[in-house]
């Protein structure tokens, strides 16, 4: 799992410092991966391009926290070439009997967590804006409960944005 976590954890290293260069002031950052944890990639929000990119209330709701809708979506995906090339190694989780598919289906997703946890004690979030004001995420697409738990674990209860996230849009 080490290995793993740091191929992630340098992928979305890279990531965040490229992105991070425009000086927007993020809320949503997301480490998103599919329902076979598969190659995830990083998604954000900022307040800059929420606003570039809502005309009204209305749409300004709807693309608040999707991960899709964001123009940060996928940001230097190649970044996560390395982390591919891991995850392949380890076999085609969908050809796994059901008991090694969720053991490794929580591994991949463990190691997903704790490379955001490092990158989190280490300050990355809180380059553009205060920590309390962004709210860090793992989250499986389609949504579902872990996101939530998961959410839990990587922010503070105090975390403005985590609870508008929780409010809004937890599942």
């Amino acid at each position: 799992m080490e290995a793993l976590t740091q191929a992630i954890y340098q992928a979305v290293r890279e990531v965040l410092t490229d992105l991070f260069q425009n000086g927007e002031h993020y809320y949503y950052i997301t480490l998103v991966s599919d329902g076979g944890a598969n190659t995830p990639c990083v998604s954000a929000w900022s307040h800059e391009a929420l606003d570039r990119a809502a005309r009204d209330d209305a749409e300004r709701e709807d693309l608040k926290w999707s991960y899709a809708d964001s123009p940060y979506c996928c940001w230097k995906q190649e970044a996560f070439e390395p982390v591919q090339t891991l995850l392949l190694s380890r076999g085609n989780i969908w050809d796994m009997e059901e008991e090694d598919f969720e053991r490794e289906y929580e591994l991949r997703y463990g190691a997903m967590e704790e490379a955001m946890r490092r990158l989190d004690r280490e300050g990355v979030f809180s380059a553009n804006q205060l920590r309390e004001n962004v709210v860090v995420l793992v989250e499986v697409m389609s949504p579902d409960y872990t996101n939530t738990q998961r959410a839990h674990r990587l922010n503070s209860p105090d975390c403005k944005m985590f609870l508008a996230w929780l409010e809004e849009a937890a599942e």
